[in-house]
């Protein structure tokens, strides 16, 4: 469940998507590379906690053999444990990048043996899990950088879209709407044979004990995708998965990275249409066109992946003056940043705490739904005042042997 390496800085987007970008065909086996200490300052030694073997080693083994002049590779040591990884005194940072449920266990655990951490979106399955990560990581005084990437990449749309509704550009916002899929719901799939090679207890993890189903492993990983994220007990939802991105540009760009909406209010029926008020007013809809929409008093601007576009279009015809807002650089990619920030310092772009406040919006929209009723939050305290059913569902209960970390 967990590989290694030893790369350049610059060279992790392309060894780390390798190795970790299709995280979901489990073995019963993880990819290491020899142990060996740190290089010189411009050197990383980086773990991947994942949960594909044969395409990790194969992948890493043909990026070292290519810049090796006599053109062999590396050998590599597998780890079934992704604790064994850890445990290594040689590896200064590790890239998660398993289903939801098995984001939190490592993320803790790696921060607590003082390595660096980059992981996937969303960034919890729960409330009371993202909490934990942000105590961890500011514990260890570690860097911690969730992925986030749409602060750093897509053409820089996010990013021109966030200066210009923070500089006023559409006047004072009063909606934003969010167009994301659906939310989770409760496992139901029939029980299947285990197919020889998965360890599916392992997978399973701390969810619930169920039978395995090809649904949430799928062995033909490259030719599927994997929908455990529609599932409670794994994911939260398509709400989740892409949420996890476009809230987090809602976030960024009302200026609210550390905190969080005051209401919920979920629909009588219906997987969209859920409401979210800010303590100043602002309200945040899940619903609309794919991607991001801010409606302000002077205008609106619209972004996705695809491109940027307001109304009026004089809007981003006027570029920003040196008064206006403008992020600060931040490097060429949201890897490179992470990397930047182990070695100079400072908090990543996506900081844990900031995927911290992102998951929490997508588990806030999840719990209105299961709840159907209207509910108030305490962004500061993370709790739902009075509300103890609601306040039952910021967490859960691991299963054994992973309700003790």
């Amino acid at each position: 469940m967990s590989s290694h390496t030893q790369i350049r800085r610059r060279e992790f987007l392309a060894t780390g998507a390798i190795a970790a970008a299709a995280p979901y065909f489990v073995s019963s086996r993880a990819l290491a590379a020899a142990p060996g200490k740190p290089g010189a300052n411009d050197r990383l030694t980086l773990g991947f906690i994942d949960l594909r073997l044969q395409n990790a080693v194969a992948a890493v083994g043909k990026k070292v053999a290519a810049g090796n002049k006599s053109g062999t590779a590396t050998a590599c040591a597998a780890y079934r444990d992704f604790r064994e990884l850890l445990a290594r005194t040689d590896i200064d940072a590790v890239v998660i990048s398993t289903p939801d449920h098995w984001h939190a266990i490592p993320s803790i655990l790696a921060a607590r043996a003082k390595k660096h951490v980059y992981c996937e979106k969303p960034l919890s399955l729960t409330i009371a899990e993202s909490r934990a990560m942000v105590n961890a990581a500011r514990e260890n005084n570690i860097t911690f950088q969730t992925g986030s990437q749409q602060r750093t990449e897509f053409g820089g749309h996010f990013r021109k879209a966030v200066e210009y509704v923070r500089s006023g550009r559409i006047g004072k916002v009063k909606t934003v709407r969010i167009g994301v899929g659906a939310p989770p719901k409760a496992c139901d799939l029939a029980a299947e044979p285990t197919p020889k090679g998965v360890d599916w207890d392992l997978w399973n993890g701390p969810s619930p004990e169920r039978a395995f189903h090809h649904v949430l492993c799928p062995v033909d990983v490259h030719n599927h995708y994997p929908a455990f994220r529609l599932y409670r007990e794994y994911a939260g939802g398509m709400l989740a998965d892409i949420g996890a991105h476009h809230f987090d540009i809602a976030q960024w760009a009302l200026d609210k990275d550390g905190t969080g909406p005051v209401e919920v209010h979920p629909p009588e029926t219906g997987d969209s249409g859920l409401r979210f008020v800010y303590a100043d007013g602002v309200e945040m809809f899940h619903g609309g066109p794919s991607g991001c929409t801010f409606e302000g008093t002077e205008g609106s601007i619209y972004v996705d992946r695809k491109g940027i576009e307001s109304t009026p279009k004089s809007i981003l015809e006027t570029p920003l003056g040196e008064k206006d807002f403008h992020l600060p650089q931040i490097g060429s990619n949201h890897k490179q940043n992470w990397l930047d920030c182990i070695k100079n310092g400072g908090l990543p772009v996506a900081d844990v705490e900031i995927g911290a406040r992102t998951a929490q919006i997508c588990q806030l929209a999840n719990i209105g739904y299961q709840l159907r009723r209207p509910l108030k939050w305490n962004p500061v305290k993370e709790e739902f005042p009075g509300d103890s059913e609601a306040n039952a569902l910021r967490s859960r209960e691991n299963r054994s042997p992973w309700n003790n970390i």
